[in-house]
């Protein structure tokens, strides 16, 4: 029988990063009756009340597979794509430790643009026409064959989602051209792609795939996706906008034969793929991006939905048997607003006292739940405090996503941190 399964027998897992994806998955993997240890390298304040967090840094690759092994994990669950890009999950199952996160080879449809368009192309999937440039390369001619829709300039290295710039600025776009040329030695301009955004997380092995609800992010700072693009400002599943022809048509053009291609890679592919769509007008579904691994906030308010036991399809996925696996999802809405601190964006204001984010509450008038997504926080003298920019995200769960939504705003409109800024519209687009 599997792990996990046999009589008296429960998991022991590591979940490697310290956001607030990391405490989302922290959350439901303590919640799984196979579980005996959650642990969690560097984890944050969150998930040091429900788990056990190690000083350990995610990036460390020597250093996780070290404490991996001191702690006899079953299994270990990569949160951020870096460690994945520098093997992390090769030497986990070279000592015979399931991983769940790709191969470093694989996570490269994250680590490179270039490589991710090449994987689109080989396999019919649609997305934005694009050139390589160069230094040898004639940026104005290039530019000129996108003209007359935002410029769209991406980094072909892992910028942590700050690679990418989209703007109607023509000196704006050449200047990023020539930047990245200079430190990257090449640099993608793509056609730009006008629609409705979405995302799909795919978790994927050899043997089958699940696709979890589809969700829909806001990149923005401001209400009305105003000001500077962010790390995300909150989300919502699922996500009305991926219509039942718009699910199929990802199915057919986008999943299947990635999962094809990548079941069929000389390791196979074995996590999660983030599949970053843009869908438009005909609801014809385009491939913006893939990533390697869980989104933030997205893993937030898909995960919650998930009714059937997260760490035994995980533990399937990493082990090449995801297909045996039941995957059931609730008949319910999520929804979660980050709590950003002061300056974010750009420098922020750390180390400030955090109070009023409570626990897990329920509201029978309203038939909710809501609670806290640990991010950026720390406890520093017995005291709640950021450490980063965004630090937390009140996330709602309800019949409906107006209740979702209203039972998030209670919790968030409740806590209190300095400076703090957060969107009063999240989840706009459906409501």
């Amino acid at each position: 029988m599997p792990w996990g399964h046999e009589e008296g027998v429960r998991l022991k897992v590591l979940v490697v990063g310290g956001g607030g994806r990391e405490h989302s998955l922290a959350i439901a993997l303590v919640a799984s009756p196979t579980v005996a240890e959650v642990h969690l390298c560097p984890g944050n304040a969150g998930t040091s009340i429900i788990a056990t967090n190690h000083d350990c840094s995610a990036d460390d690759v020597d250093a996780v597979v070290i404490l991996a092994e001191q702690l006899s994990v079953d299994l270990v669950v990569v949160g951020p794509e870096a460690p994945l890009v520098n093997g992390l999950a090769d030497i986990l199952r070279q000592r015979g430790i399931a991983c769940f996160g790709p191969d470093a080879d694989n996570a490269m449809l994250e680590g490179s643009k270039l490589r991710a368009k090449q994987a689109m192309s080989n396999n019919g999937v649609p997305t934005a026409e694009y050139q390589i440039l160069r230094s040898d390369s004639d940026i104005d001619s290039a530019l000129d064959t996108y003209s007359g829709n935002p410029w769209v300039v991406k980094r072909d290295v892992l910028a942590g989602g700050k690679g990418v710039v989209v703007t109607s600025d023509r000196q704006v776009a050449r200047e990023a051209i020539i930047a990245a040329i200079d430190s990257d030695g090449e640099v993608l301009l793509e056609e730009f792609l006008s629609g409705e955004e979405a995302s799909v997380l795919v978790v994927m092995d050899e043997s089958g795939y699940v696709c979890l609800p589809a969700s829909q992010d806001h990149k923005r700072l401001g209400d009305g996706d105003s000001g500077p693009n962010t790390g995300g400002m909150g989300a919502y599943a699922p996500a009305p906008v991926f219509t039942d022809e718009v699910r199929r048509k990802t199915i057919d053009r986008i999943v299947k034969p990635m999962h094809e291609d990548l079941r069929n890679s000389e390791t196979p592919y074995r996590g999660v793929l983030y599949v970053g769509l843009m869908i438009n007008s005909e609801s014809d579904p385009f491939v913006v991006e893939f990533n390697v691994r869980f989104g933030d906030p997205e893993c937030q308010i898909t995960l919650p939905l998930v009714e059937t036991d997260l760490a035994q399809h995980l533990l399937a996925a990493a082990q090449g048997r995801l297909v045996e696996e039941e995957v059931r999802f609730l008949e319910a809405h999520c929804l979660t607003v980050v709590l950003a601190a002061e300056g974010y964006p750009g420098t922020v204001v750390k180390g400030r006292r955090i109070t009023g984010t409570g626990s897990r509450s329920q509201d029978g008038e309203h038939r909710s739940v809501s609670w806290v997504n640990h991010a950026g926080t720390g406890i520093v003298e017995g005291e709640l405090v950021s450490t980063g920019g965004r630090v937390l995200s009140a996330t709602g769960m309800g019949p409906s996503l107006s209740e979702a939504c209203e039972a998030a705003y209670r919790l968030i409109n409740g806590i209190e941190l300095e400076g703090s800024q957060h969107r009063s519209d999240i989840g706009y687009r459906a409501l």
